[in-house]
């Protein structure tokens, strides 16, 4: 039996380790490397799915871009993985549910659209959803109570007497439920 150096244990085991590490996470922490600092700022690595590489986009500008540099970036990204990609797709459809963007104080949203809650929501992306999560009897309660309130500067409609926007008043004269049910017939 011969006895080996630390040094040299210690190399083998970081070899070894490195050649059981994902794919995936080997270009997590690359990625800013191999893209730079300014597409990176704009991409977000989702997932590698056989071979292919998905990558969230800021904006359709930024996908159609760098789709036209795919080529020129699976060069670079697979001088770095152990187990080339055959092809990037870049897409924007999950930019906006990552956990950053997440995160960040939605300040376009107007207390008066319909779609306000006035409460924070939890998303897919909290570590208890389930523990904090309303259940649907107090969701809509709280949605009803919301309706009301809004309601009542409302007019009403003379027909139906339910609370109506004031331009559907100008432009039927009644609800926009009553105005489909008088061109229906």
């Amino acid at each position: 039996m011969s006895f080996k150096s630390v040094n040299d244990i210690l190399s083998v085991l970081q070899l070894e380790t490195k050649l059981q590490e994902q794919p995936f996470q080997r270009l997590l922490k690359c990625w800013s490397q191999v893209v730079g600092t300014a597409v990176a700022a704009h991409t977000r690595p989702l997932s590698i799915q056989r071979n292919v590489l998905w990558v969230a986009t800021s904006s359709a500008a930024w996908a159609q871009n760098l789709t036209f540099e795919r080529q020129r970036l699976l060069i670079k990204l697979n001088a770095v993985l152990p187990t080339p990609l055959v092809d990037i797709r870049f897409s924007t459809a999950e930019w906006h549910s990552s956990k950053q963007v997440a995160h960040q104080p939605n300040s376009s949203v107007n207390p008066q659209h319909p779609s306000y809650l006035g409460k924070e929501i939890a998303t897919e992306n909290d570590d208890d959803v389930n523990c904090n999560a309303p259940d649907a009897n107090t969701s809509f309660a709280d949605w009803a109570v919301a309706i009301q309130a809004r309601s009542h500067h409302l007019p009403l409609c003379p027909q139906c007497e339910c609370p109506t926007p004031p331009g559907e008043l100008q432009r039927w004269g009644v609800c926009c439920l009553c105005a489909a049910k008088k061109f229906s017939r």
